[in-house]
């Protein structure tokens, strides 16, 4: 079995178990951050379903990193990979992943591309902004000086900053809020231009069927 053959049956295998484990360390991570109340003991096991669903990510990268044969070269052609492994803000967007997987199981694709393209934009802006809200409102709700003090404001925030429209009086002041925000603005950004730039594409291919579609002289009639 060549390697190809040998990683596409791998991630057939584990791709929505690892759907599971992000929706898991998801809610594990919404329970931690907006539940402090509860007995240290559920804490405990909030911190050991993340660290379980960390585990889950490496293996599955360091297995397929295996299968590649590449060396470090599979770090730099798998850069999304890596970061989802890095980062923890970006462990949820294997969800979407696993509904990509699922969509090519039927064959053929259930949506067309365009449709597809903001199905899957719609769907990562949900769980990313969800996720940073989660983080931001970790690292700033007891911070001196800080306009962040209920989940509200940090959805509140996360929405304007992933629609690129800012919101001058709720900012994070702590360093990792702002880290966080770094990064948010720029997920922002490229969800933004993938949404816009096929959408454009879209109606630039209608616009053309149209004219295609056009019968010979049926333009405006030349005057008398």
């Amino acid at each position: 079995m060549d390697v190809n053959a040998r990683t596409a049956r791998w991630e057939d295998h584990v791709e929505l178990p690892l759907a599971a484990a992000s929706t898991l360390y998801l809610a594990a991570y919404a329970v931690h951050v907006l539940a402090p109340g509860l007995p240290e003991i559920w804490h405990d096991i909030c911190l050991g379903t993340l660290y379980a669903a960390w585990a889950a990510f490496a293996v599955d990268y360091a297995v397929r990193w295996r299968f590649s044969g590449r060396g470090p070269g599979f770090v730099r052609s798998h850069w999304l990979d890596t970061l989802v492994l890095v980062l923890p803000l970006l462990r949820p967007l294997r969800i979407v992943k696993a509904y990509e997987t699922m969509e090519r199981r039927h064959g053929r694709p259930l949506l067309p591309l365009y449709a597809r393209v903001v199905t899957y934009a719609g769907m990562a802006t949900a769980l990313l902004g969800f996720s940073g809200a989660l983080a931001v409102y970790q690292q700033e709700r007891y911070a001196p000086g800080a306009s962040i003090r209920t989940f509200g404001d940090s959805l509140w925030w996360t929405c304007a900053t992933l629609a690129t429209v800012g919101y001058g009086d709720v900012v994070p002041v702590t360093t990792k809020g702002r880290v966080i925000a770094v990064g948010m603005m720029a997920c922002g950004l490229a969800l933004l231009g993938a949404v816009t730039g096929s959408f454009s594409s879209w109606l630039l291919q209608v616009f053309s069927r149209q004219g295609d579609e056009r019968p010979p002289g049926s333009g405006n009639a030349p005057g008398a």
